[in-house]
């Protein structure tokens, strides 16, 4: 490994390996199969001639290519479809609709695809088999605010959640408590039609309640358990007027529950993960592999304040880089989850700019040293990069150029101090979304 210029090229290979298996179509292929008239999802098989229509709906970012895979091997069976998309995650299909939404704040366009999708489902007889996909993204992209709550106060909840630093499973909870598809809510509007619900991961542990709020799948929390997460964070005050009412209603029994395991609404539906971040992680080590490191996969299940899951890192590579542990070099050391940021600043950026950002000021001064995080969807908070590459070079870069990384930091605008010192990672719309993959290589010293 002679340099950081070839070091950051094998960083990007590998992230690429990643992406590749993380790709939605082939997740679905590998699950939903046709033989004759038999359909198989996953384990179990249904008898495609005792439906009498079959519809496709849901949401995501990887929403489109899900359902291309579906257009594979469904075909002329569908009758109709309807999948929510981020803006610009689109492909041609031919039997499924596509409706371009907001994320990761909901919008208008939002809310009347998912009124549709949740016509479409209460239209399902019992003779019908009705195919959901979801993937990351599909809480904000499948807003059926609740009454009384309103759009602007569900985009203001999110905003909120997303600046205070809660993590995915307790911003899902919120949202699954104002809404009126989510935690459950679909598969019961559905019943007491079949449902098959796909699902690309995109939450540690593949919780099948929290990827994507959990529309088809039984909901565990409650309004008490929402209450708690705004306490928790302190925000319950400043809570939009309607989304405290409809808590403190739910808390009082005046609203239902959402639905619990052994609700009827679930005796027909069966809920499917067809791809998840341990599988790109494991395709990344894989090719760091072929490209001669010693490799080891630390976990998929990181998560916490980026910049601190950034020094922990930071802090590996120098101990590879000082003693050979836990690899000699050349090494690569691979983690994969999903981090948050407390925002401070008003600079522009997301969570794996940050922590490339974070990472590149404590190694700075390391010879041969390359950290990359990049998000698989290829959007990285509200920014066209996926995510940054840096190395022990980054740091002086910038101070040549007059740049004090710090300031940059303390003002949540990774995205252009990246962007002045060549390190960004950027892919375009990936169509894929299983979480974050973190890259810490260190070359021969």
């Amino acid at each position: 490994m002679k340099n950081e210029t070839q070091i950051r090229k094998h960083a990007r290979s590998i992230f690429q390996a990643a992406l590749k298996a993380a790709d939605p179509v082939e997740a679905v292929l590998r699950h939903l199969k046709v033989n004759g008239e038999s359909l198989r999802a996953g384990k179990t098989r249904y008898r495609l001639n005792s439906f009498r229509n079959v519809y496709v709906i849901g949401a995501g970012k990887a929403g489109a290519s899900m359902a291309k895979a579906v257009e594979r091997v469904l075909g002329a069976r569908i009758t109709a479809g309807l999948i929510n998309v981020k803006y610009g995650h689109t492909l041609r299909l031919r039997r499924i609709e596509l409706n371009e939404c907001g994320h990761p704040v909901p919008d208008e366009r939002g809310v009347r695809g998912a009124r549709r999708i949740a016509e479409i489902a209460c239209q399902a007889g019992e003779r019908d088999l009705v195919v959901c996909l979801i993937s990351g993204g599909a809480s904000a992209l499948m807003p059926l605010p609740a009454d009384p709550v309103t759009l602007a106060e569900k985009q203001a909840a999110t905003r909120l959640l997303l600046a205070c630093g809660a993590n995915i499973h307790e911003i899902n909870c919120i949202r699954k408590h104002i809404s009126a598809i989510k935690g459950g809510q679909l598969a019961r509007l559905a019943a007491p039609a079949t449902v098959i619900s796909l699902m690309l991961s995109d939450v540690i542990g593949d919780d099948l309640d929290v990827i994507g709020s959990g529309p088809t799948n039984p909901d565990t929390s409650t309004f008490a358990t929402a209450k708690s997460i705004l306490d928790k964070y302190g925000i319950y005050g400043q809570a939009p007027e309607h989304v405290r009412e409809r808590i403190e209603r739910g808390l009082r029994g005046q609203i239902p529950e959402t639905p619990k395991p052994g609700d009827p609404a679930f005796h027909r539906t069966q809920n499917l993960v067809v791809g998840s971040n341990i599988q790109a992680a494991q395709a990344a080590a894989k090719r760091a592999r072929e490209l001669g490191y010693r490799t080891l996969l630390l976990s998929t299940f990181v998560e916490g304040e980026t910049r601190e899951i950034a020094r922990m890192h930071a802090a590996v590579a120098k101990e590879v880089a000082a003693t050979g542990l836990p690899l000699k070099p050349p090494a690569c050391l691979i983690t994969g989850g999903e981090t948050t940021v407390t925002l401070r600043g008003k600079g522009l950026g997301g969570r794996n700019q940050e922590f490339a950002l974070a990472a590149g000021m404590d190694i700075a001064g390391l010879k041969n040293v390359v950290v990359l995080s990049g998000g698989t969807d290829g959007t990285d908070g509200p920014t066209d990069a996926a995510g940054g590459v840096v190395d022990g070079e980054t740091v002086r870069r910038a101070q040549a150029q007059g740049i004090n990384p710090r300031q940059f930091l303390d003002a949540n605008d990774s995205y252009h101090f990246l962007e002045k010192t060549d390190g960004l990672l950027v892919t375009g719309p990936t169509n894929t979304n299983v979480m974050d993959i973190r890259l810490v290589l260190v070359g021969l010293q």
